[in-house]
């Protein structure tokens, strides 16, 4: 979801006016922000994404061969999931941040 639809929700729906239980909020802003390719709310705990986790975790080539291995899943078995165009997006949300990390 694009930042100034959420920014929309929160000037609409201040803190505490939705039913007055701020959870209700809570929860109605976190399914907004959630996004299954660029922002998959179960990767991210405490703060800190997978993704930047594993890069922590690798040398510059590992997380680069890391990277291409995802991009090729996504777009090995796109055709057999229920919903092909999130794997699509996800090999290419994989396959672009090879691209930015890769230097010439």
């Amino acid at each position: 979801m694009k930042l100034d639809e959420i920014k929309k929700f929160e000037a609409k729906y201040p803190k505490g006016s939705l039913t007055g239980k701020t959870s209700s909020y809570e929860e109605k802003l976190k399914a907004l922000k959630h996004d299954p390719v660029e922002n998959p709310l179960h990767y991210n705990r405490k703060g800190i994404e997978c993704i930047h986790a594993i890069e922590a975790s690798m040398g510059e080539e590992e997380f680069k061969g890391y990277l291409k291995g995802n991009a090729i899943k996504y777009l090995w078995r796109y055709k057999y999931k229920d919903n092909p165009t999130e794997d699509l997006g996800k090999c290419i949300w994989y396959a672009s941040r090879l691209k930015e990390i890769t230097h010439e």
